[in-house]
């Protein structure tokens, strides 16, 4: 525990270091300019862009100043990433980020109400209220859920559960014995037992195109329309659809809270990916005729060392992403 408080220590000085000897590596300078009566969207950085830095464990303190250093405008925290949630680290958190001039603007969190076990259910309920207020202490406005998965496919060849999920592009078979449709009830019910929280708090919902039930715009959308919130919006993923990509965009855009901005530098690290052309400045365009003005977030998930690619990313997101001010 010594060793890993040193390495913090010695890593956040060395970012704050850089951050204040002109940020050589900051991304707006480099930009292109945009048409007058424009305005550029906020673009933020998921902490799981940073995981290849050092591993699994690269701790949270680290990827803020990594973010500070390359000029982005905020920060998305992995839940999962966080050495914990004790309100004292919570606090110490969002005060870092103040200081090094980032917004916290969301929060990645994972769980599964796709189950017929009311009881597993109900833990999930549980908890995401939750994060929920671990969202609220932070001061977070937004928060990534997921509809959770059926969770039957199996590791094979050597390869794990998610490798095969990744190479079957995120589609697997229902429980035996039951229905699409009784998966679609059990999420339904459960995000919206999830709603007061939500809005006694003050944080959105963005439910992710994800896989299980969110694979395809219209499971997103089946579960926004029927809970009819304004507490319930969408997390729109560019790199999770494979299949009738623009349609899919098309139908969540006018909905979406938050966007997460995959790139690929290097090559993607599940080869399915390696299938997807995501043209960002025509999403920035689709976005604009939405009128989107929220932060883009970016998610790394390539080969490239992230030192290069996640300043590149950064350049990218820039020059696609603009919104006109009247």
């Amino acid at each position: 525990m010594k060793n890993r408080r040193t390495f913090i220590k010695t890593v956040a000085a060395g970012s704050i270091g850089s951050a204040f000897i002109g940020c050589e590596n900051a991304s707006t300078e480099k930009s292109k300019k945009i048409p007058l009566g424009t305005k550029r969207n906020p673009i933020g950085v998921s902490t799981y862009s940073y995981w290849q830095f050092n591993g699994r464990e690269t701790p949270i303190e680290y990827c803020i100043e990594k973010s500070a250093e390359y000029g982005f405008d905020g920060i998305e925290l992995l839940l999962i990433q966080m050495e914990s949630e004790e309100n004292s680290y919570l606090q110490n958190i969002k005060k870092q980020a103040f200081h090094a001039g980032l917004d916290i603007m969301g929060l990645s969190t994972h769980q599964s109400f796709v189950s017929p076990d009311n009881s597993k259910r109900q833990e999930n309920i549980d908890l995401t209220k939750h994060q929920i207020e671990v969202a609220y202490a932070l001061g977070i406005p937004t928060i990534r859920i997921n509809t959770g998965r059926w969770g039957t496919t199996m590791p094979t060849n050597g390869k794990s559960e998610f490798d095969v999920l990744m190479d079957n592009k995120g589609v697997e078979p229902v429980i035996d014995g039951y229905t699409e449709d009784d998966g679609f009830k059990w999420v339904i019910d459960s995000i919206a037992q999830c709603i007061p929280t939500a809005e006694k708090c003050g944080v959105v919902l963005g439910l992710e195109n994800h896989w299980g039930l969110g694979l395809t715009s219209q499971g997103v959308m089946r579960i926004v329309n029927e809970i009819n919130s304004p507490w319930l919006k969408v997390t729109l993923d560019t790199g999770n659809f494979f299949d009738n990509r623009e349609a899919q965009l098309e139908e969540l855009a006018p909905h979406t809270c938050l966007i997460q901005a995959k790139t690929y530098f290097g090559g993607a690290k599940w080869p399915a990916f390696n299938e997807i052309n995501i043209d960002y400045p025509k999403i920035g365009e689709l976005m604009r005729k939405n009128n989107y003005r929220g932060y883009i977030s970016l998610e790394f998930e390539g080969n490239e060392n992230a030192e290069t690619a996640v300043p590149k990313s950064l350049d990218l997101l820039r020059e696609s992403f603009y919104f006109k001010l009247t």
